[in-house]
């Protein structure tokens, strides 16, 4: 139950919702606790007409119809207050439930970039959806039925208490065992349900990774070989299901079992009680409602305590992210219109803050107007120095500066506002070319021209408007339905039409051809020539004109300059350089 503690805060929310709920339990139970005793007077009444004459029977009619109007009445109110009460608990879970995924999405945005390199996107989905809605049915369902357990307990005992103290004791003395299978079972379910939400994740995580790589999948002709896994993560998750249904099987009737010794027992002992005049057939009767009334509650024990271990179960896993802490946090004060400047001085980095640095002693400055060439090879932290400037994570040593303020200081949605970033792994939404184009801005702030602009600077406006529906196309999920070089020119393009300060193009011209790559870099410079722009690739063509460059291996800077003096001096640099200037003339 601890890890359930997290959700008091919305239970404190709505605990308006909570408190008119326990009172139309209270009155739906009152209701119908008082109905045996409705039945107690018939049966009274029954058997006073057997024992006198037949002149009477007018009058017992009489009684009898009173009784019925009395017994349907209290049904009615019983209903009244029972519907009531599910519309303020269960909605309440509703409206909780609402916040609670809205909590966790807000969340999955805040984590930065190493928290989904470490999860799977089908664990994430499966978490904001099944585990929420398990813990939804604590929060409703269960609280509900809890509550009136508890409420439907102490009113019944206190009429069976008032009506024959002894007979009570007998008939609840096999509750104390009950209790006791109700506490080793629920040990047992808990377990069983957090592996039933930890192989549905599994399946969830897998169904997700064989759709996203569908084409590499076929390509290879892999299909039988997924089809054979995915009966096997569907088979463990079936075992895991079975296996808990079969505890929760066995729990059911053990319950009904021991409240149905109480029905045997009260209809023995009462029998006694009546032979001895103690009572009569009507409060045997009476006492036989009330224990069919606590049949169901306490048989329900069992299911509310299935679903308590499961929320927890899931609450569990939800809290893992909810309260993990955020290592990139905004708490900056000052808030900027422009980039003047963008300082690093002896940056170190790391993911996890031991062991080596990735990035290790890096100083460059760059200021408006300039263009920053980061070279290297494959694995040599160029893209996560990009990551660094655009503060997606948290440097490790070192001073990062903004206009000469810690970017620490600096508010971070304002300096990520001045910033168009291309990352080397181009994410399309699966929507209009236009939306994908102007994602970041809000409807007002930019028109059908400029979005046209943008395509056109970035190279991609002819192709784009050879399609049927030209800017209005919609593409398939990731862009599916476009060419590599195609999704390229069209994140740039969304880059673009931010009109940045700061331009962060990461091995974004990988997949366009020369002449086309060429068009665009010139487009860059002669478009805003006060911005700053960062070229990362590992083609010294991309990075030439830059006017400084940075060649980078291991994550440190062993040569520094222009693409003339690189050139002109032996190292890393100029070795690549030749090498591709010859790979381009046996092209040609």
């Amino acid at each position: 139950m601890s890890e359930l503690f997290y959700l008091n805060k919305y239970l404190k929310k709505y605990k308006w919702h909570l408190l008119l709920g326990f009172i139309f339990i209270v009155f739906s139970n009152y209701f119908g606790v008082y109905m045996p005793k409705i039945i107690d007077d018939a049966a009274d009444e029954l058997s006073n007409f057997f024992s006198i004459a037949d002149e009477n029977n007018a009058k017992l009619w009489k009684v009898g119809l009173n009784l019925v109007g009395l017994y349907m009445l209290f049904s009615l109110l019983k209903g009244i207050f029972l519907f009531c009460t599910r519309q303020t608990i269960i909605v309440m879970s509703r409206h909780i439930e609402y916040d609670l995924k809205s909590e966790i999405f807000l969340k999955y945005q805040q984590l930065n970039l190493s928290f989904y390199k470490q999860n799977r996107t089908g664990d994430l989905m499966n978490r904001i959806s099944e585990d929420v809605s398990k813990v939804r049915m604590y929060l409703g369902p269960a609280i509900m039925y809890t509550i009136n357990v508890f409420v439907l307990f102490i009113m019944v005992v206190s009429f069976m208490i008032h009506k024959n103290a002894e007979l009570t004791f007998y008939v609840l003395l096999p509750l104390p065992i009950l209790s006791l299978i109700i506490y080793r079972v629920s040990a047992i379910i808990n377990k069983k349900s957090e592996y039933t939400q930890r192989k549905q994740s599994s399946i969830t995580s897998f169904v997700q990774e064989a759709f996203s790589g569908i084409r590499v999948l076929k390509a290879y002709n892999r299909s039988k070989y997924f089809s054979n896994q995915y009966d096997i993560e569907t088979e463990n998750y079936k075992k895991a299901s079975l296996s808990l249904a079969l505890t929760n099987a066995l729990f059911l009737p053990s319950i009904v079992l021991l409240i149905g010794l109480s029905t045997i027992m009260t209809i023995y002992l009462g029998g006694l009680k009546s032979i001895n005049q103690e009572l009569d057939y009507g409060d045997i009767v009476q006492f036989i409602f009330y224990i069919n009334m606590l049949t169901w509650p306490f048989a329900s024990v069992g299911w509310v305590s299935s679903l308590v271990q499961r929320a927890a179960a899931s609450q569990k896993r939800i809290n893992e992210f909810l309260l993990k802490e955020e290592k990139v946090i905004n708490e900056g004060k000052s808030s900027i219109k422009n980039i003047s400047s963008l300082v690093f001085k002896n940056v170190q980095f790391n993911y996890s803050n031991k062991g080596d640095f990735l990035i290790n002693d890096l100083n460059f400055t760059l200021k408006s107007g300039e263009s920053l060439g980061i070279f290297g090879a494959t694995g040599s932290g160029k893209s996560t120095l990009a990551n660094l400037i655009c503060r997606l994570y948290e440097i490790s040593k070192g001073e990062y500066l903004i206009n000469n303020h810690n970017i620490n200081d600096v508010e971070l949605n304002s300096f990520r506002n001045l910033i168009g970033y291309v990352p080397q792994d181009v994410f399309l939404f699966s929507d209009t070319i236009t939306n994908n184009i102007a994602f970041g801005l809000d409807d007002g702030d930019f028109t059908d021209q400029e979005v046209k602009d943008a395509a056109v600077n970035a190279g991609i406006y002819d192709e784009i408007s050879k399609f049927k529906d030209g800017l209005n196309t919609k593409i398939g999920e990731r862009g599916v339905t476009l060419s590599g070089g195609q999704k390229q020119r069209i994140a740039i393009a969304r880059a673009l039409i931010r009109k940045p300060q700061l331009l962060i193009l990461d091995d974004s011209l990988s997949a366009i051809d020369t002449e086309t790559s060429s068009k665009i870099q010139s487009m860059l410079t002669q478009n805003n020539p006060n911005q700053m722009t960062v070229h990362i690739s590992h083609r010294v063509s991309q990075v030439s004109h830059c006017k400084h460059i940075l060649v980078i291996d291991n994550g440190a800077i062993i040569q520094r300059g222009n693409h003339k003096e690189l050139t002109n001096t032996k190292g890393f640099y100029q070795t690549i350089f030749n090498k591709q200037q010859l790979e381009k003339i046996n092209s040609d």
